[in-house]
């Protein structure tokens, strides 16, 4: 399979009460297709997220919003665009950043966090003067090196930072 530009089509999940980003690297085929954030049917992230928030899996992407919205999390891509092979991250080539910057201007993030070490990387690369991340182990169905009680305890920092007041 050859590598294609993708360009990033839906806009992030964020309000003014926001206090929490989570960022991926760049949406899988899956998810632009449906329009959304991790709808990979075998991408565990929304597992991980509703497990440590207490909460039922939405069964839309309308549901998917409005829970990350009651929890003041926003979600996003580091990415805007890229050349990428599928939905492998480790094929991610010619990488432009999304505007991290103007919406963290817009809403009072006070803790960041990364889905696996690509996006984690590329934060680090474009926003190394911004706010450190916490870097999560990836959801992706090829993510198969950590159990699921694993990632749930590093997911549990999600939680935590929610609920600092």
């Amino acid at each position: 399979m050859n590598s294609e530009r993708v360009t990033h089509e839906f806009p992030p999940v964020f309000d003014e009460h926001s206090r929490v980003l989570i960022l991926g690297t760049m949406p899988s085929p899956k998810s632009r297709a449906a329009g959304f954030y991790y709808m990979h049917p075998q991408n565990r992230f929304w597992k991980m997220l509703c497990a440590v928030l207490g909460e039922e899996i939405p069964p839309d992407i309308d549901g998917k919003r409005k829970l990350c919205l009651a929890n003041n999390i926003a979600l996003w891509d580091v990415l805007a665009s890229c050349d990428i092979n599928g939905a492998a991250d480790s094929s991610i080539a010619n990488a432009e950043p999304n505007d991290i910057r103007g919406l963290l201007e817009k809403c009072p993030i006070r803790a960041i966090f990364t889905t696996g070490k690509k996006a984690h990387a590329l934060y680090k690369r474009f926003f190394h003067d911004l706010q450190e991340d916490i870097c999560l182990p990836s959801t992706s169905p090829a993510n198969r090196t950590i159990s699921e009680e694993k990632m749930l305890e590093e997911y549990r920092a999600i939680k935590n930072a929610v609920e600092q007041r």
